[in-house]
């Protein structure tokens, strides 16, 4: 199992460290143009949505469209040949990203007809995915990703509080304020909670009732005071992350984050 990197071309492995490392000039080079070819992408997708400037250089923005899909394929091509396994590339949410950035342009050659306008347009608005590439190459982005996943188990039971939260004191209001104050059911209720406990306050229902003011009242004080628990639960984790330097990615299964001083890889145990 472990001859296949024995007989890794080394152009493979320098280009693995050119595409997914980041300390080396080489890579800070590559990601630096990756993420301007990312941005101008996605400006020029946004300017074709415009009618105006598409009447005018709606043939230009086609050629810069296709010019950044050859090269995000060139892109996910180079990707794919130097992992180890890339069918685990293809399948990982940054891989899945990859192909959800090009597809689109190929897809819509073979859906002609005017009946179906409508669907190359929906292709084309899903290239504006490609600024999810972008997480990948901040390292402020990951460490932030890393303290979600560290904490989601706590923001799970959190949102499970708030869900039933919202649920009794809908329930309260429908019975304190009625249909007659436009509370004409349980759900419509839970609804207006869930806007007042989020501090948003659309005002298109409201209490007319001093009870009903007055859980009102509550259910806003009690919006600002949760804001804070979801926020300390991910500074805290962060604050964990941060103190590590994890920056090396595993050339078998690409996963990223590891330790500089790591010998193997966590997720599956192949030498890095």
């Amino acid at each position: 199992m472990n001859a296949a990197p024995e007989n890794r071309a080394p152009w493979r492995d320098d280009l693995h460290t050119i595409i997914f490392e980041a300390e080396t000039p080489a890579g800070k080079w590559f990601d630096i143009l990756l993420i301007a070819s990312i941005l101008a992408s996605v400006v020029a997708v946004m300017l074709d949505s415009v009618s105006n400037i598409n009447s005018r250089y709606g043939g230009f923005l086609n050629g810069v469209e296709w010019f950044f899909t050859i090269v995000f394929s060139i892109e996910y091509i180079l990707r794919l040949i130097c992992v180890r396994r890339p069918l685990l590339y293809v399948v990982s949410f940054f891989g899945l990203v990859d192909l959800l950035a090009i597809i689109p342009s190929y897809v819509s050659l073979f859906i002609p007809g005017t009946q179906y306008l409508l669907v190359v347009r929906i292709l084309r608005i899903l290239r504006i995915f490609r600024v999810l590439k972008l997480v990948q190459y901040m390292g402020e982005a990951v460490l932030l990703l890393k303290a979600l996943r560290a904490s989601s188990r706590k923001i799970t039971v959190f949102l499970f509080t708030v869900i039933t939260l919202v649920i009794i004191l809908g329930s309260l209001m429908y019975l304190i304020e009625g249909a007659q104050n436009g509370f004409t059911s349980i759900p419509r209720s839970i609804y207006w909670a869930i806007v007042t406990l989020t501090t948003v306050g659309y005002g298109d229902i409201s209490p007319q009732t001093n009870p009903g003011q007055i859980l009102a009242a509550f259910i806003m004080i009690l919006g600002y005071s949760i804001i804070a628990v979801p926020t300390g639960i991910v500074t805290a984790e962060l604050s964990q992350v941060a103190g590590k330097k994890m920056m090396r990615s595993c050339r078998d299964c690409n996963a990223a984050g590891h330790d500089n001083d790591a010998v193997f890889c966590k997720y599956c145990g192949a030498k890095l």
